[in-house]
């Protein structure tokens, strides 16, 4: 039998736009969330500040769990998983374990908007002693920091006076496989250096890059202002190692413009990590037996004019389960699915509006 409910599979920004959008066009939705919150990334990774607009995260996260909490169409799952998915679009029949263990949901159609996961710096290299030095931290690490108003050295407690930002950690890396732009890095490297000289005036900032890649608004929203306004030094050079200097960090490298080697010594690094798939994206598109690029993200099968339909009739992927978005390509992937799912629905005349 037809079912004329849509499951939602993450509630991160993606499943919670899906899952509003869902049920604002008059539709069941069954939100499905591994975790026993909602927010997804950006309350799990204690985001501070939405790039580019520095809106709170948390806040800005809030506002979607109440319009989706505040919908009597959503049913909201958490702490439960997606084991297994039998049947075809119209009517799939899903396993979940949770709280109250093993059950099953009956759905007309799937949105997996399981997000990303931040490139670990650690795992193929310590080139940049990501382990094996405190000071040397992450782009989500400074986010936590600035979120909780401090910004400390990890390893002495001490206000860093001189920061920089090694940007490309992660990503366009052929040598690890991650070839790709993860397209916010730059991004949000700029938002945070201002936040930095907002909240250390006497602070000096750096960010070293390879190419600093501003696409949309970004450049007259941060990148500039960055510059003008906060006097944050961009480098273009190319890190190749950061070491333990007495109390400092020594970072060498090479200075790509002047063509001559660097070095300079920091009291921290901030290493601007790229996305990946999450494991739950992974996971997600082996249980729906829908197909994967070469780097795990969910492919479309469409594309470029239909970016939210899979290889299964049914299964809608969104967000950056699909490759590296940002917020405002995430609500809107997150849109399209639902509009595509709910349309899909509606044209089956066994299904009842």
């Amino acid at each position: 039998m037809s079912s004329d409910t849509v499951v939602v599979i993450g509630a991160g920004p993606a499943g919670l736009e899906a899952a509003r959008g869902v049920a604002e066009l008059g539709t069941n939705v069954v939100l499905v969330e591994k975790r026993d919150f909602l927010g997804g990334t950006p309350i799990a990774e204690n985001y501070a500040a939405l790039t580019p607009n520095y809106e709170s995260a948390e806040e800005a996260m809030g506002k979607m769990i109440d319009r989706v909490q505040s919908n009597s169409l959503v049913k909201v799952l958490t702490s439960t998983t997606v084991t297994s998915c039998e049947g075809e679009a119209g009517d799939f029949h899903l396993a979940v374990t949770g709280p109250d263990g093993q059950n099953t949901i009956d759905a007309g159609a799937v949105i997996v908007a399981t997000g990303f996961r931040h490139f670990d710096p650690g795992r193929e290299t310590q080139m940049y002693g990501y382990y094996e030095h405190p000071d040397v931290v992450t782009l989500p690490d400074l986010e936590a920091m600035l979120k909780s108003g401090e910004v400390l050295r990890p390893s002495n407690g001490e206000v860093p006076q001189n920061i920089c930002f090694v940007q490309c950690v992660g990503s366009r890396d052929r040598h690890i496989g991650n070839e790709y732009c993860s397209k916010v890095c730059c991004g949000i490297a700029s938002k945070e250096a201002i936040e930095l000289r907002r909240h250390i005036p006497d602070s000096k900032v750096f960010i070293f890059y390879i190419d600093m890649r501003m696409y949309g608004y970004w450049e007259s929203q941060i990148y500039w202002p960055a510059q003008e306004q906060y006097n944050v030094q961009y480098v273009k050079g190319i890190i190749t190692e950061v070491l333990k200097k007495g109390d400092k960090l020594l970072v060498r490298g090479e200075d790509t413009t002047m063509g001559r080697p660097m070095e300079v010594l920091m009291d921290m690094v901030v290493l601007s990590v790229g996305m990946e798939p999450s494991v739950g994206t992974r996971e997600m598109a082996k249980v729906f037996g829908v197909k994967s690029n070469k780097y795990g993200f969910i492919e479309s099968a469409n594309p470029p004019l239909d970016t939210v339909s899979t290889s299964r009739s049914g299964i809608f992927a969104c967000g950056s389960a699909m490759g590296p978005a940002d917020l405002e390509d995430t609500v809107s992937s997150a849109g399209a699915a639902a509009m595509k799912s709910v349309a899909m629905l509606k044209a089956r005349p066994s299904v009842t509006a």
